[in-house]
């Protein structure tokens, strides 16, 4: 039997980066993957300057282009754009950014294993091909449809999102139009938006929702498409995926194992996105998995707690704004049109504030009215009901 301090299933930014801190730390570390690598994952690809700041390292050699405008427009109506004087987000793609992290896993002196099948018996035992391993701790990084949370009870209070993407060449695009832009049409879905990011050589385009808008979803891409000049038909790698969103009942640890990025529904309600949280949860796993292998720790639960503590208040604003732009749009976008409100998105772009409830002055206040929407969104009046 084989014998490793931390077994890591998954090998997405979550566990690659938390296999590279811990193989840093001297963890003999198992990063376990079904897929054959480098595989692709349907993800819209930015790294904003929050999440970068997460990062042990540089990504720099797979970037693909740098945000520094985002145009924002109301169904298909009135629109505006921002500019900030610093890069708002990083954008590759998820072939190419995983590929990169577990290279550094690697040379961090994790052991790296694709293409493989695995098996949770317990928390500290599993089979990979067959082959039994045992560990100290075993991590759940395996995304929505993983095996790991299944296995061990971990997980659960889940609410799905969902979304549909694709990507056009430049090929005949004027490509200027779209270079260093976020463009967001605001509820162009329910409970969603509809996107076009752009990338090295092409531009993803996607939409997503509410999880029962999966039927429509290729509808509202084609919606999205006629409205910006697009042929749905050129789209390439069309593909649609979940975007698990964790309540407060949500299980992160029991034990000896955790779950950390998707798997623990660390995605952001209101924009989808998910690699800030995944990243966080990833350096919190692998702080609280070292205090276990130390002697410090008797159990990983008290990483739970930490989650939290750290995603909570953003996870909080997050839903707030979801469910008041979801029955309040023309309200929550007239907000958005503010100066002030936008230097508050600015700044939770680049890690300036960790929360809108950080916010001060006009800017705070106008976040404190998107939660009062929020409340009255849950808790319409009887002539609103």
């Amino acid at each position: 039997m084989e014998r490793f301090d931390v077994a890591i299933v998954g090998a997405g930014p979550a566990g690659s980066t938390a296999a590279y801190r811990l193989a840093r730390a001297r963890a003999r570390v198992l990063l376990i993957d079904r897929a054959r690598f480098p595989r692709d994952k349907p993800c819209g690809g930015g790294l904003t300057t929050r999440a970068v700041q997460q990062l042990p390292f540089s990504v720099e050699p797979v970037v693909e282009d740098r945000i520094t405008r985002v145009r924002f427009r109301m169904r298909y109506g009135r629109s505006f754009e921002r500019e900030s004087t610093r890069v708002l987000c990083l954008m590759t793609q998820r072939r190419r950014l995983d590929a990169f992290l577990v290279d550094q896993a690697v040379a961090a002196g994790t052991e790296f294993r694709d293409g493989v099948q695995v098996a949770i018996d317990s928390e500290t035992k599993l089979r990979v091909d067959g082959k039994h391993v045992e560990v100290d701790a075993l991590i759940g990084a395996d995304g929505a449809n993983g095996i790991t949370a299944r296995s061990l009870g971990l997980g659960g209070a889940i609410v799905n999102g969902i979304a549909l993407e694709g990507n056009l060449p430049y090929e005949g695009l004027p490509a200027a139009r779209w270079r260093g832009t976020f463009v967001l049409e605001l509820s162009a879905v329910p409970g969603g938006y509809g996107w076009i990011f752009p990338k090295g050589d092409h531009v993803n385009v996607g939409v997503g929702g509410w999880g029962r808008e999966g039927p429509q979803l290729r509808r509202h891409l084609s919606v999205l498409c006629d409205h910006y000049g697009i042929d749905l038909q050129l789209l390439t790698d069309l593909r649609g995926h979940r975007l698990p969103m964790r309540q407060p009942t949500t299980v992160l640890a029991r034990g000896r194992t955790l779950v950390i990025g998707d798997a623990a529904g660390a995605i952001d309600p209101v924009s989808g996105d998910g690699i800030y949280e995944a990243l966080v949860t990833a350096r919190l796993a692998s702080e609280h998995t070292l205090a276990l292998l130390d002697g410090a720790a008797e159990t990983l639960e008290p990483y739970a707690w930490a989650v939290r503590r750290e995603l909570d208040p953003l996870a909080s604003a997050g839903w707030s704004a979801k469910v008041a732009l979801d029955r309040y749009p023309r309200a929550v976008f007239a907000l958005l049109r503010l100066p002030f409100t936008w230097r508050v998105i600015e700044r939770l772009l680049l890690g300036e504030v960790s929360h809108p409830g950080e916010a001060q002055g006009a800017g705070g206040r106008a976040m404190q009215a998107i939660e009062g929407l929020a409340r009255l969104a849950r808790n319409p009046p009887a002539s609103m009901a």
